[in-house]
């Protein structure tokens, strides 16, 4: 029975190669394009989950300005609450606080050899390197005596040595003009990635003090940044820097606190929760095709079922059971959203590639769920779409059929 079936969808659907190329084809381009839409979305996930990550480990960031204004963070760099005093505080009276890192930032114009650049300087302290996971390409990370003595010293990221001295050109030693003073440039960090004003390479590092005593000119700083020692240990150092900065600014509700504090499992929490909506947005309007496309199923098999009917009946009238006939025209529609989802598949996974190659800004990410589930929907698809057509043909008379003109 079943060499049967296949012999009949074989004959039935290379009878009219045309139609059922068609008919392929929109469930084709409707596969193909979930996991197209899905692979981006994926890879938009990866990449900024990798972002956030690179920026530090089990970090925690600490900014100035009330928390809450009518339900929405008011934190923001620039205003002035936090002062290297709470950061020395954190270090030295919380618990599991692996290292703390006090920040002012800032874009300033930068001059060298003829060349200038628009780029964020940060003046920072030793221990900044192990907060964020900054590593050099050459030269050396600023040291606790520069940074005693305000030394006019800075560290270029790889973008920004590109932009002022040429590519893969060292810098060390030479002389860089920040907002007109001078620095001395005594190493390169590498290369962390990014782009526009997230490029974590376009940025030049400062000790934080000179950074306050010729750039920003007072003693705030714009952020603190928190490594706990752990996973496990982040929710409790934040609550204890919560606590202790609450008491040194003097603040009883915590309401009205004048600082925010968010760790990277927040960050990377909101981000995932907003590329995840992103791909399902995506999905869905690549989902209208594959609708599109099981329509065009049903339409097929209700033609074929119409041209076929008195092939039905004199069937029907020499035995063949209504089950045989049913299976008979479903199979044929599950052949064929079976053909255009093992050829979406494969046109989805060569176009992710393509866009990966192509299109620099974009990456994506072909995962196997989303193979199963293309592969899934578009079987359910040949079921669903090809039942009622299968159903009509079963039901017919043999002989209305038999009279069929």
């Amino acid at each position: 029975m079943l060499a049967d079936l296949l012999k009949e969808v074989f004959w039935s659907l290379s009878g009219n190669k045309v139609r059922s190329g068609l008919t392929i084809l929109g469930i084709v381009i409707g596969i193909a394009s979930v996991i197209v839409m899905v692979a981006i979305g994926q890879g938009a996930k990866a990449s900024v989950t990798s972002s956030i990550e690179s920026i530090g480990s089990n970090l925690i960031m600490i900014m100035p300005g009330s928390q809450r204004v009518g339900g929405v963070s008011q934190g923001g760099g620039s205003s002035e609450t936090l002062t290297e005093e709470d950061a020395d505080a954190i270090k030295n009276q919380i618990s599991n606080a692996k290292a703390v890192a006090p920040a002012v930032t800032g874009r300033y114009q930068i001059t060298a050899k003829g060349n200038n650049a628009n780029t964020q300087v940060v003046g920072t302290v030793a221990d900044y390197a192990v907060v964020r996971n900054v590593s050099m390409s050459s030269g050396s990370f600023f040291s606790e005596s520069q940074i005693r003595s305000s030394a006019k010293v800075a560290i270029l990221g790889p973008d920004t040595r590109d932009e002022l001295f040429g590519e893969n050109v060292s810098p060390v030693g030479q002389n860089i003009r920040i907002n007109k003073i001078e620095f001395l440039v005594i190493g390169v960090a590498k290369s962390k990635g990014g782009s526009g004003f997230n490029n974590q390479d376009d940025i030049i590092y400062v000790p934080l003090t000179s950074a306050q005593h010729y750039l920003s000119g007072n003693d705030y700083v714009n952020n603190i940044s928190v490594t706990a020692a752990d996973q496990d240990s982040m929710a409790s150092v934040q609550s204890q820097i919560t606590k202790l900065l609450l008491s040194r600014h003097k603040i009883t509700d915590s309401a009205q606190a004048d600082f925010s504090i968010m760790n990277q499992n927040d960050i990377i929490s909101t981000a995932s929760s907003v590329t995840g909506t992103f791909t399902i947005l995506l999905s869905s309007i690549a989902g209208i095709s594959l609708l599109v496309g099981g329509i065009g199923i049903m339409n097929m098999m209700l033609t074929t079922v119409t041209e076929r009917t008195r092939e039905i009946g004199l069937r029907k009238a020499v035995g063949i059971k209504k089950m045989y006939i049913n299976l008979q025209f479903l199979a044929e529609a599950v052949a064929l959203t079976f053909l255009g989802g093992m050829l979406g598949i494969i046109l989805g996974w060569l176009a992710s590639l393509l866009v990966t190659k192509f299109v620099s800004s974009l990456t994506t990410e072909v995962s196997l769920s989303s193979i199963l589930l293309a592969f899934g929907v578009s079987t359910a698809i040949g079921i669903i779409f090809g039942f009622y057509p299968a159903r009509r043909a079963a039901n017919l008379s043999p002989i209305e059929a038999l009279r069929y003109e």
